[in-house]
């Protein structure tokens, strides 16, 4: 394997755990603001349980596939970040206004007016960010982005590569999929507490539709809008085993939800979501941006492709592990802290 595959291998499975892990959390605050009926403050207080331990370190992913982006394929890195400049923007100030918004909430000392309004500003920085991660992805992909790969030289401006229905469907559908993702993770946090295992699973099952709708639709319109990654899903050996098995997984998910085992519907979600990117990476080879730039042209020089890929390795050795024990130890500690020792404060009288 060449060190510009193996690199676009690692960032391709990054961004799969950062679906997995981040996303969820972005669907936390979707559920967060359409939090409803009379046991609106416990379900919150069940987001704000499961979001807490561990949602700053989610986002080492992401910017793990943005450093190799920028280190391995500078090429590639310069297109997207100026063609598609006010979608990342927009989904950068998302990402520190969420965050910000979210530790406001919690921990700040403050009245009930301004809690609120931290409340409003995490879950509808939760909201968007997720359309603006899609929307820079389909964009990226649907052979928007021109380039002379000479010169380097942008073919369009910051308008025409995202201003259109396939990248705002991708939008749609990432969240719609991190929405379903969360709903389906809370059913697994809500352990012992039967009744809101029962909202968060009828938000899972509907989410699960609504998925599984705007995946079709996104498919229809990548005919036209993403010629590339529809010939890519539709037109290799593999295509139709990924599809089937992704479906597979997606009614096994519906199926377990049904059924209320709830940790197998966690595992099969997990996995249709993880099938979903990787199927949407598999298509967009050997390009990284279509229809003008590849892995190979675009690749840094050996020089920096091969220390890039050791540190890469012995990094991920450390960060996996590493990652791993800071979850199951404030994981763990979460769940034996009484759940009135929630961080998001109680509702005042």
């Amino acid at each position: 394997m060449s060190f510009e595959i193996f690199i676009a291998a690692v960032m391709l499975v990054a961004l799969m755990i950062y679906a997995l892990t981040g996303g969820a959390d972005f669907g936390g605050g979707v559920w967060d603001l359409l939090a409803r009926g009379p046991r609106e403050l416990q379900q919150r207080k069940l987001i704000s349980q499961a979001i807490a331990p561990i949602w700053e370190a989610n986002h080492v992913w992401l910017i793990v596939v943005i450093v190799l982006l920028f280190t391995a394929f500078p090429l590639a890195f310069a297109a997207i970040m100026t063609a598609l400049n006010i979608p990342l923007t927009l989904m950068l100030i998302g990402i520190v206004l969420r965050g910000a918004a979210f530790a406001f909430r919690a921990y700040g000392i403050q009245s009930e007016e301004a809690r609120r309004t931290w409340e409003r500003v995490f879950a509808i920085a939760s909201v968007y960010t997720p359309v603006m991660l899609g929307v820079t992805l389909g964009a990226t992909i649907s052979d928007a982005i021109r380039v002379d790969p000479a010169t380097g030289e942008m073919l369009v401006n910051f308008w025409e590569a995202w201003l259109r229905p396939f990248p705002f469907v991708v939008g749609l559908l990432v969240l719609a999929l991190f929405a379903f993702l969360a709903a389906v993770y809370l059913t697994v946090e809500a352990k012992g507490q039967p009744e809101l295992q029962e909202d968060f699973r009828r938000r899972g099952l509907g989410t699960a539709v609504v998925v599984g709708g705007l995946a079709f639709v996104a498919l229809l319109l990548a005919r036209n809008g993403a010629p590339r990654i529809f010939t890519g899903l539709t037109g290799h050996w593999w295509s139709i085993p990924i599809q089937v098995v992704t479906g597979l997984a997606a009614v096994g998910a519906m199926w377990a939800l049904w059924q209320r085992r709830y940790a197998l519907a966690r595992m099969l979600a997990a996995a249709q979501a993880g099938l979903m990117v990787a199927g949407f990476g598999l298509a967009l080879l050997p390009y990284i941006v279509p229809p003008d730039l590849t892995l190979l042209d675009t690749a840094a020089p050996r020089s920096v492709l091969l220390p890039v890929s050791i540190v890469l390795v012995v990094g991920l050795l450390l960060i996996g592990p590493a990652f791993w024990w800071l979850y199951t130890i404030f994981k763990g500690q979460q769940h034996e802290d009484h759940p009135s020792q929630s961080s998001l404060p109680t509702e005042t009288k």
